[in-house]
């Protein structure tokens, strides 16, 4: 590469070359996303290029894709959607020294704006994004890790659960709900946690007891906690902010991924915030058996559609994962 002087590391060879990818160019759902031919991304200082082996599928990538954030967050079509990717390096950037070639990652590979995601061959992602692959994770397993995991990490810090006290999570059994029982029993905590019957049993051997939703929900948890619980966290909104209200004594509390009452009661709505150091110590932790990763459904690239209508659906346990390499 010409002009860059003497002694700087080149990444790659500057020949342009295309990879695979899901694209949408305009708003919509599962039936706007394609598969098409994209240049291979740039890799500017302070990046890593991660040669894609698997991206995980989050309701936030679907609702993006609607428009539903579009106030908020500045979008470029065309499209390649996702956030979840775990992968090899390819390529570093001229300033990055603490990554190499060959190296295996996970990452939460969000941006300052929506474009250049993970559904595909190749992502660009800045170092405070990412971390080093759990070892005892496959491929699959570690790209549903980032968000998912974080957003229950920072939840349970938000709000401030610790060993002894009593967590109550909404929608436990789905891809943030997981992971959240998981830390939090890791903490020393008592864990209730709802959901459908069919997944009570799921719950009860990541260590929470857990209840049923739906009418009645208040109650069924004062049967199995009468003096009510000091946090929550929650997962799908509506009526479990209700059901929170009458059980969490102090609502600053109250923690929700999903609805934002919950700052109107005096707790918190958590959007997540990017941290190598946290995404870290889930890696760590993961290691170390405090926390899995349940993947409940893996689809080739190709139907990245389908892995946003089961998404939609809201009825799976644990993570959907689009494999790509």
């Amino acid at each position: 590469m010409a002009g860059v002087g003497p002694g700087i590391r080149v990444s790659r060879s500057g020949v342009s070359a295309d990879m695979r990818a899901i694209i949408q160019e305009q708003y919509g759902g599962p039936e706007v996303l394609t598969l098409a031919e994209r240049p291979e991304p740039k890799v500017a200082p302070g990046e890593v290029l991660i040669r894609v082996k698997s991206a995980g599928v989050n309701p936030v990538d679907w609702k993006l894709g609607a428009g539903y954030l579009d106030a908020m967050m500045e979008t470029r079509f065309p499209i390649i959607p996702g956030w979840d990717v775990s992968g090899v390096v390819e390529a570093v950037g001229l300033d990055v020294y603490d990554y190499q070639v060959g190296d295996e990652v996970i990452g939460y590979a969000r941006k300052d704006w929506v474009q250049n995601g993970t559904y595909a061959e190749l992502v660009a992602a800045n170092v405070r994004l990412i971390a080093r692959k759990p070892a005892s994770l496959d491929w699959n397993e570690a790209a549903g890790l980032p968000l998912a995991g974080l957003t229950a990490y920072q939840s349970l810090l938000r709000a401030q659960v610790t060993k002894g006290e009593t967590v109550l999570v909404h929608a436990a059994a789905g891809g943030v709900g997981t992971f959240a029982v998981q830390l939090a029993v890791a903490a020393g905590a008592r864990v209730i946690g709802t959901a459908s019957e069919r997944n009570h049993d799921f719950l009860r051997e990541l260590g929470a007891e857990p209840v049923s939703y739906g009418e009645g929900l208040v109650e069924r948890i004062r049967s199995v906690a009468p003096d009510g619980v000091d946090a929550v966290v929650d997962c799908v909104g509506g009526e479990s902010i209700d059901a929170s209200r009458e059980v969490l004594s102090d609502l600053s509390r109250l923690v929700s991924v999903v609805d934002s009452r919950a700052e109107e009661l005096g707790g918190a709505t958590l959007w997540l915030r990017p941290n190598a150091d946290d995404l870290a110590e889930l890696a760590r932790r993961a290691d170390a058996g405090e926390v899995r990763v349940f993947v409940d459904r893996v689809l080739p690239l190709e139907q990245a559609a389908e892995a946003w209508r089961l998404s939609q659906e809201g009825r799976t346990r644990g993570k959907i994962v689009l494999s790509v390499a």
